[in-house]
């Protein structure tokens, strides 16, 4: 495993983030036990959750990813080598405040994170989605504050707009508040628009380390489907049908297999290799169903794709023109 710094972080992250959305929702927890295991013993070092993982029905958090995380915390020799992700701003409760980025639901929530992971600190605390309605000025004061009590010691964001990202590192320098240090944003093979018009030139520019979320498109780049074939046994297959299956992806697809079984690889690893070489991309977040897959995916940042690949690849996943 190598390690990357954290966008202008003194902080050393493995190339592979391990996602958690799936836990408490088809993976149950002693697979997810395993799982971190397997995650720590191949090198990797940030584990991602979030209070409100895995979300309910009714649009409330579930809370149980955090729990999961805590409980193998206690059991585990792996603590200190362990840095943990979290995010806040998702709805934790009926109530008009038991959401967003104000000074109270951030404060609170952190007190509820702390105790479902049994931790004194989290590493990364992450603003989930972005909130226009509440000053960004509140929000950063609200992180400065957690910082300096020693709760939290790096913040991030999520879902943030290229501008919005660009004014709160500009209020966080002009007031000497805690600034964000990375971004997480929907980034693969078959969605680039977002990240690559706006959001990614920003990061290269402020130093913000870019942590992909969703690299295998729901699992489409993982290889798993076929044109011509049903679906698979998987409770995100109608989503991913839904989602992707149009002629564009199944030609993007086609290439990865190719590539794939040139490079005595697989689609998966390919997939995040790419995304491993394009810029301020830090580490891909990753979840997995059974650790053969955790392994295959741990095994991709040793992957170097030759220059002819991946600008075949640039080049067959071009966004389309609206």
């Amino acid at each position: 495993m190598n390690y990357r710094r954290l966008g202008r972080s003194g902080l050393k992250v493995s190339a592979i983030a391990m996602g958690t959305a799936q836990c408490n929702w088809w993976v149950d927890e002693p697979t997810s036990r395993r799982l971190f295991d397997a995650y720590v013993e191949a090198g990797g070092n940030l584990i991602d959750t979030a209070d409100v993982y895995p979300v309910l029905g009714d649009g409330v958090g579930g809370k149980a990813s955090e729990e999961f995380v805590g409980r193998w915390l206690k059991t585990t020799a792996s603590r200190n080598q362990v840095l943990l992700a979290t995010k806040v701003s998702g709805r934790m409760g009926a109530g008009p405040n038991d959401e967003g980025l104000s000074w109270r639901h951030i404060v609170k929530a952190v007190e509820g994170s702390l105790a479902r992971l049994q931790v004194d600190c989290i590493d990364l605390y992450q603003a989930h989605d972005d909130y226009d309605d509440v000053p960004v000025e509140e929000t950063l004061r609200a992180f400065e504050h957690l910082v300096q009590r020693g709760m939290v010691r790096y913040i991030g964001c999520s879902n943030f707009k290229a501008w919005r990202l660009m004014k709160s590192l500009a209020i966080s320098e002009r007031n000497a508040l805690v600034g964000y240090v990375s971004v997480q944003e929907r980034y693969n093979l078959l969605e680039r628009r977002r990240v690559e018009s706006e959001l990614q030139p920003l990061c290269v520019e402020e130093g913000v380390g870019l942590l992909p979320y969703n690299p295998l498109a729901k699992g489409f780049l993982s290889g798993l489907y076929h044109p011509q074939a049903g679906l698979p046994d998987s409770p995100r297959a109608p989503g991913v049908q839904r989602d992707y299956f149009n002629e564009r992806n199944w030609q993007i697809l086609e290439s990865l297999r190719r590539i794939a079984r040139d490079c005595d690889s697989t689609c998966t690893q390919v997939a995040l290799a790419w995304l491993l070489a394009q810029p301020a991309v830090v580490a891909p977040v990753v979840g997995a169903s059974t650790v053969e897959q955790l392994r295959e995916i741990m095994a991709s940042p040793q992957l170097h794709l030759p220059a002819a690949d991946v600008s075949h690849l640039n080049q067959i996943s071009q966004p389309p023109v609206t």
